[in-house]
């Protein structure tokens, strides 16, 4: 993880500075945006391996930051924000951010966060392929297909629904509780248990509508399986 690039987006030079202070220190390189179009234009440049965004920020706010990357990125990205309005919004990380940190904070903790979702990050890519019955995982690319008679049809998720069944494929039988599956695929997010059930319904729903029928049972009192033994 030595010499990994972490893009800095926040418009209050003090904590930014703090923040670049102990990463450097850290070993990580680091780059600063103040603004939302200025983050853009350094992540499309420099290729950064992680995104600090702070969701207040000037041009574009840190939400419009994270939907343009989201279209052609999948570069992890924190969000940083000290508003109730904010931490709603992020609390099911719906939105594509791998995790949120909330004002004021201790700059160890950034850094650790940040430590903790590139090690998850590259340990997903560790693996280039995954397949499963009609399902095919690209860890490298962070893309999902399904195999309907020859041809491989895309399937699109967001990120935490790829997370949920990136994990699962890796043991498809296995029968996984919420309270694992959150720790595995969001394990620094506040987000509720019951979140799960959302991303698994949404997950169900689009692979039936594409005629893939039979993933994700539920089993009763414990939690999910990606599917039955058969």
């Amino acid at each position: 993880m030595d010499n990994n690039l972490v893009l800095i987006v926040e418009d209050e030079p003090a904590i930014a500075k703090i923040i670049e202070g102990y990463l450097l220190r850290d070993g990580f390189r680091t780059v600063q945006a103040a603004d939302g179009e200025t983050a853009l234009q350094h992540h499309a440049l420099l290729k950064p391996d992680i995104v600090l965004l702070d969701a207040r920020i000037p041009r574009i706010d840190g939400f419009g930051v994270l939907a343009r990357l989201r279209q052609t990125s999948s570069t992890p990205v924190i969000m940083v924000t000290a508003l109730a309005d904010d931490i709603d919004r992020l609390s099911g990380l719906h939105l594509g951010a791998d995790d949120y940190i909330v004002k004021p904070f201790n700059p160890q903790e950034v850094v650790a966060r940040v430590k903790a979702v590139l090690r998850r990050v590259l340990g997903e890519r560790q693996d280039a392929i995954r397949r499963f019955r009609t399902i095919e995982v690209d860890f490298g690319s962070y893309a999902v297909f399904i195999d309907r008679g020859g041809q491989r049809v895309p399937l699109s998720l967001t990120l935490s629904e790829f997370r949920i069944l990136a994990h699962m494929i890796r043991h498809p039988t296995q029968v996984f509780g919420r309270a694992d599956i959150l720790d595995a695929c969001l394990p620094e997010s506040d987000a509720l248990v019951r979140t799960v059930d959302t991303h698994i319904s949404n997950l169900r729903r689009k692979l039936e509508e594409i005629g893939e029928t039979g993933f994700f049972p539920a089993v009763r009192g414990v939690g999910y399986r990606l599917s039955d033994p058969q």
